[in-house]
């Protein structure tokens, strides 16, 4: 669940049910209720009349592979038909991380992401993005989420904070939330204006220069790198929390040490992390990964600049889980 919330006020509001009834429903979806049915403190007349006239969930489970690393990749569908992906991270420490999608398909077409090659569908509704994370919740309790899955979260972004702000009752504060952006200007000027949460904010970067950066991200024509940064650096000041940078490792591309040095040059390190990505493989395509020699050179020219920078530990690859792999596809990688 989460039901579509729309449809529930209308019912409830039809039925002349008291308001805190809403909030009954969705505290007991937070907490990993599997229908109705398990609803105790609502009357029983009340849970038949909602099973009968709102559906339990907005998604229907098409699909789901398991990781030999513990993740689970969950393929789905809406009710008009559009699939969607979202993905769930085990990590030794405890820490269980889920990666939700904003969108079905995406429009912005990065051209070494999997998603980007897909038709896109359309934005989902907050109801649709929380039914992800719910999803998971059923299987165990999550305490971390990044909207980083299939789609620009920016170009959705009434949806995507809405469903933010319900995360806590899930279990993820809004200082584990991440939403991340391609650097869609619009849509990030919003989030750093009116949110006023500590929900934190990556970017995908993924070049050093404005040249190579349209060549792999077309977004990049519309919305230039050195506007995109000027944004972060603001949302720094307002809210004095670092802004992720998510740097995907393509070689021969952008993984050769001229390029670190690039980076060192444009980020400051009192603002910006940096997580370096492994490529993931993805039908179709043309990149290739960057060497595990190549990325430890990188990172050791960041590292000199104290720059801050992990290496991604990619998870998932083997159900095509990882990131810049979801595709809405049944198709796992050996």
């Amino acid at each position: 669940m989460a039901v579509n919330l729309v449809l529930l006020d209308r019912v409830l509001e039809a039925r002349r049910e008291p308001r805190y009834r809403a909030e009954q429903i969705w505290a007991w979806a937070a907490r990993g209720v599997t229908g109705y049915e398990g609803m105790t403190n609502l009357p029983a007349a009340l849970r038949d009349a909602l099973a009968a006239d709102v559906p339990f969930s907005t998604l229907t489970v098409e699909h789901e592979v398991h990781a030999r690393d513990g993740t689970v990749k969950a393929l789905f569908r809406t009710a008009d038909g559009h699939l969607v992906e979202a993905v769930l991270m085990r990590y030794e420490n405890g820490r269980r991380s889920i990666c939700v999608s904003a969108q079905s398909g995406c429009p912005l077409t990065c051209t070494f992401c999997a998603t980007g090659q897909m038709r896109f569908g359309r934005n989902l509704t907050a109801s649709e993005i929380l039914d992800q994370a719910l999803h998971f919740r059923r299987i165990e309790p999550v305490d971390h989420c990044v909207f980083m899955g299939m789609g620009e979260p920016m170009l959705n972004l009434d949806h995507v904070v809405a469903a933010a702000l319900r995360l806590p009752t899930i279990g993820i504060t809004h200082r584990r939330t991440t939403i991340s952006t391609v650097g869609w200007l619009p849509g990030l000027r919003r989030f750093i204006d009116e949110v006023a949460q500590p929900i934190r904010l990556a970017l995908s970067l993924h070049a050093t220069s404005e040249e190579l950066r349209s060549e792999l991200m077309p977004v990049n024509d519309r919305y230039s790198l050195r506007d995109v940064l000027a944004e972060c650096r603001r949302y720094f000041e307002l809210r004095r929390r670092k802004v992720f940078v998510e740097y995907v490792m393509l070689a021969g591309v952008n993984d050769r040490v001229e390029h670190a040095r690039g980076l060192t040059e444009l980020l400051d390190r009192k603002i910006f992390k940096v997580n370096l990505i492994p490529f993931n493989s993805a039908p179709s395509s043309h990149f290739e990964a960057s060497s595990r020699h190549a990325i430890a050179a990188f990172k050791d020219v960041l590292d000199r600049a104290r720059l801050p920078t992990t290496v991604r530990l990619t998870r998932g690859r083997d159900i095509a889980a990882a990131c810049g792999q979801l595709a809405a596809s049944r198709h796992v990688v050996a």
